[in-house]
């Protein structure tokens, strides 16, 4: 699978590993890579049908190329999904680096590209550029990283953050012509760069009509280069799933009494302050339409925790919530990007569940279009 193409069955769905157990729920405990907790979650996920699983990037986190590189020792077919801030690694290394990993696992890599939305997480790691600016680098970054990708002969450049004399394409991908970009990040001067290099564009779980308005606005960037139908999209939810509706509107008030508890202790702490970033903008204007805004959309647990990643959720039977990933692909989102809050059981239920649900409504869908046409 390279670049913009698909499954056969013409849906990804992405599941997301940590090092260890953590989430809103789960506070972290021990020490922070938990080997056996983590070959546990990217098997689970293997054998559950998933095409990727992200590796997240945190200021205090394991290295997540590191991490992918043992997973993919333990697993057969997942890809990995590796979350990568430019500015911390010079460009050509990052390119060798990555294109390592694709050799190593067998064409399973692809990059995500996080620009940083948070001045204070960006510190840690001793970057102080100011939002725009990042934007700026991660343009440039990019144009670098897929032109000694794609070269016969070494590279030069000459920009505002980067000098390379020479950088070498020498190590390459096993994926052709190069692997996958996906990107994340929802300020105007995030889109302009997604539509300039994106492979697959990543928002957070929304309602439809905000769907609707980003997907217009990444396509309309991406039309100023010459690929308007160059890139996909990805949304990301926390699916909450029981064997009824009632019991599964009962677990997600279970959860968030349960992220009331644990407040300042769990994986995003506490909701102080608004969010810096457009992305967690976006959720509370979500949540600001109150919990249950449309259809199975959950975001009472966005608004508890200030929105801080991926906090919104679809709520139901697992047919249920699958019927809700095809109304969301009906709107032209083809990747679904789903982590529980009990992480490592969640994947197993997901990929019992409820990937073989919407890859079922999904099929028929198609064959629907095909013989319509």
């Amino acid at each position: 699978m390279t670049l913009n193409t698909l499954p056969a069955d013409g849906v990804e769905f992405i599941g997301m590993v940590q090092p260890r157990q953590q989430s809103e729920i789960h506070p972290p405990s021990g020490p922070s890579i938990d080997v056996d907790y983590h070959v546990a979650s990217a098997q689970a996920h293997d054998e559950g049908g998933f095409d990727r699983i992200l590796i997240g990037w945190y200021s205090n986190g394991a290295d997540g190329l590191q991490i992918a590189a043992h997973a993919a020792a333990h697993t057969r077919k997942v890809g990995f999904l590796v979350a990568h801030r430019p500015g911390f690694q010079n460009p050509s290394t990052a390119a060798r680096a990555f294109n390592t990993l694709d050799q190593l696992s067998g064409g399973r890599a692809a990059l995500h590209t996080i620009s940083g939305g948070d001045d204070v997480d960006q510190a840690r790691d001793g970057d102080w550029l100011g939002k725009d600016e990042r934007y700026d680098r991660t343009d440039e970054y990019l144009t670098i990283l897929k032109s000694i990708w794609g070269a016969k002969a070494p590279v030069d450049h000459e920009g505002t953050y980067y000098r390379i004399k020479g950088a070498s394409p020498e190590v390459r991908s096993v994926q052709q012509p190069r692997i996958p970009l996906y990107f994340g990040g929802a300020s105007e001067a995030a889109l302009r760069v997604a539509g300039k290099h994106a492979d697959v564009y990543a928002l957070w779980g929304e309602t439809h009509a905000q769907v609707r308005e980003i997907i217009a606005r990444v396509r309309a960037e991406a039309a100023k280069h010459g690929r308007a139908d160059g890139v996909r999209f990805s949304l990301s939810f926390r699916p909450i799933l029981a064997g009824t509706e009632e019991a599964a509107w009962k677990k997600a008030e279970e959860i968030l009494e349960r992220i009331r508890e644990v407040r300042g202790k769990a994986a995003l702490g506490p909701a102080n302050g608004a969010p810096a970033n457009a992305g967690s903008q976006r959720l509370l204007a979500a949540a600001a339409l109150g919990d249950r805004p449309e259809g199975r959309l959950y975001t009472a647990i966005a608004r508890e925790t200030g929105a801080r990643g991926n906090t919104t959720a679809l709520v139901g039977t697992p047919e249920q919530v699958a019927e809700a990933f095809l109304e969301y692909y009906d709107l032209g989102v083809t990747t679904f990007l789903i982590r529980g809050f009990d992480p490592l059981e969640d994947a197993v239920e997901y990929g019992r569940s409820l990937l073989p649900a919407t890859k079922r409504l999904i099929a028929r869908r198609l064959s629907h279009k095909v013989a319509a046409e």
